[in-house]
């Protein structure tokens, strides 16, 4: 599992892309579809068409660095349906794992968290 800073953002573009774009491709993509800056130090993930193949890009303030993974078999498959005109979705680091090993978490169903009384 993923160990990620709870102040970290994880964003999945909506849409497939062309994951032929290397650094400064998936940058422009992350601007002009995610609407974010990608030197802002979160997880951006892309998914191709096929749906077997994901990359992520992330900078740690020195540089980017590009994960990809490719599924042998199966596909990977969202979380959640983004919403209507949606160009993005935003994940936990645990539904990110679970993305990534190919597991389909559409009717899995969250258990209610704790949360602090608020005064």
């Amino acid at each position: 599992m993923l160990s990620l800073p709870p102040t970290v953002k994880i964003y999945v573009a909506a849409g497939a892309v062309d994951l032929r774009k290397g650094f400064d491709g998936l940058s422009a993509v992350t601007r002009q579809v995610i609407r974010e800056d990608p030197l802002s130090g979160h997880l951006f993930c892309f998914i191709n068409r096929r749906r077997d193949r994901a990359k992520i890009l992330v900078w740690d303030r020195s540089g980017f660095w590009l994960l990809y993974k490719r599924l042998e078999k199966g596909r990977l498959h969202l979380p959640k349906e983004p919403a209507p005109g949606a160009r993005h979705i935003e994940l936990e680091a645990s539904e990110l794992s679970l993305l990534l090993e190919g597991i389909d978490l559409r009717g899995a169903r969250r258990r209610p968290r704790w949360q602090p009384l608020t005064s």
